[in-house]
């Protein structure tokens, strides 16, 4: 089954299994955006996920696709809500939440 992985980290050291997950070893494709800094002759996207970033990187949702969104909780909004604006279907788009949620 493919899989396609959108990463978004500050930096580039701040990706974890970065020397695995570049593997090209016909596992996952692995799209970066670095929304801090980024090295000289970077040639990958820059920025947060935007609704221009997902129509590129995600699948088409005629393929029906299951989306898994992990990460802080505006982060997980954000994306999920452009898939759904993709034409995903809801209830395929699966999330996470970590940190903070606003309440004490």
């Amino acid at each position: 089954m493919p899989a396609r992985l959108l990463y978004s980290p500050r930096t580039l050291p701040d990706v974890i299994y970065r020397d695995e997950l570049d593997q090209d070893d016909g596992g996952a494709q692995v799209i970066y955006t670095l929304t801090r800094d980024h090295p000289p002759g970077w040639t990958g996207h820059t920025g947060r996920i935007s609704q221009a970033l997902l129509a590129e990187a995600a699948w088409v949702a005629e393929a029906n696709p299951l989306a898994f969104i992990c990460g802080p909780t505006s982060f997980v909004e954000t994306a999920a809500a452009g898939l759904v604006g993709l034409g995903y279907r809801p209830e395929r788009v699966k999330t996470e939440r970590f940190g903070a949620t606003g309440g004490r």
